[in-house]
């Protein structure tokens, strides 16, 4: 399927392909309908503020752009219901874009709503920052969590990742090629481990490093054809899979024409093969680019699954200690 075909399904998709001028110059600031998220946007009238990944330019960084710029949103949950959990969301899009609203801002109302603070990544993708540049902008998100856990009333022990389709490989490839803290590191979020407490997939894009073309494939997209067997090997998150893997929620439909649902179930078997505790559900029908479930009266129940998962790993249990804080 083409590019044009995986964004539009997603309402509230941004794009970040502003490219370097011609003449070498920087690239100019994006248009109002890519909007930047700086912390000049922040509306905390509405518990919403934005941060930076890093305090200068990022590792890696190729401009000064927006799209040079990684950043965290940060949703609070209402005063009072507050559980001391949190989560990064990673947003899909082929790594060429964001769908920001489908799989941004509405999972993290959903998660604010179960007293979770949400964090919502947007990281540096496209022709122009190819893996591994959105790997360490996520392992940065869940660093930089984990850090400030006490400024943000949560718990460092509590941090979950949820990623869709592009940001479901994301998030697998941050639970299984996590680095450890650094105890002498000079910067302090850099003293934190960057591996997540849980993670959640939703119709993960866990092949999408192929050669194969009869499917949809980052290779063909970000036009790396010629390095395509190397970079597979190198992120294919079912590759990595560990003991020390963490507990993972999958969510697929069997009928999705963008990415197999064979590709869920080859993370599956990876956890079940290292011992690592897995649920992953699977509906008879749905478009890739469900998100919560688009108003499908079948696809609708699996954020219900996904709460009843969250509980049993003590999640939406209180914690008092980081909510004093």
């Amino acid at each position: 399927m083409k590019l044009l075909s995986l964004l539009s399904i997603a309402s509230g998709v941004v794009l970040a392909l502003a490219a370097v001028c011609a003449d070498g110059q920087a690239p100019q600031p994006s248009t109002p309908s890519t909007p930047c998220s700086e912390t000049a946007n922040s509306n905390t009238f509405l518990g919403i503020t934005t941060v930076r990944l890093w305090p200068g330019d990022a590792p890696e960084a190729k401009g000064v752009g927006c799209e040079d710029i990684p950043t965290l949103s940060v949703l609070r949950p209402q005063p009072g219901r507050e559980n001391g959990s949190a989560v990064v969301v990673f947003p899909g899009g082929g790594y060429m874009g964001l769908a920001s609203i489908l799989e941004g801002r509405e999972v993290a109302d959903w998660f604010t709503a179960h007293g979770f603070t949400a964090f919502v990544l947007r990281y540096r993708l496209g022709r122009k920052y190819l893996l591994p540049v959105p790997l360490i902008d996520a392992r940065r998100a869940v660093r930089l969590v984990r850090a400030r856990a006490r400024d943000y009333h949560v718990s460092p022990n509590r941090i979950t990742v949820i990623g869709f389709s592009a940001g479901g490989h994301l998030a697998a490839l941050s639970g299984t090629q996590f680095v450890q803290g650094k105890p002498d590191a000079e910067d302090p979020i850099d003293r934190v481990s960057s591996r997540p407490d849980l993670v959640v997939l939703g119709y993960p894009w866990i092949g999408g490093i192929s050669s194969d073309t009869s499917h949809l494939t980052y290779c063909k997209l970000a036009d790396v054809m010629d390095r395509c067997e190397e970079l597979r090997k190198a992120y294919s998150p079912d590759l990595f899979v560990t003991k020390d893997t963490p507990a993972t929620f999958i969510y697929h439909t069997t009928n999705d024409e963008t990415v197999p649902v064979e590709q869920a179930v080859r993370f599956y078997d990876a956890l079940v093969k290292a011992g690592v505790s897995g649920e992953l559900h699977i509906f008879a029908k749905g478009p890739h680019g469900s998100g919560l479930g688009l108003g499908d009266a079948s696809l609708d129940q699996w954020p219900g699954l996904l709460e009843s998962w969250l509980r049993a790993q003590g999640m939406l249990t209180p914690d008092a200690s980081s909510v004093a804080h």
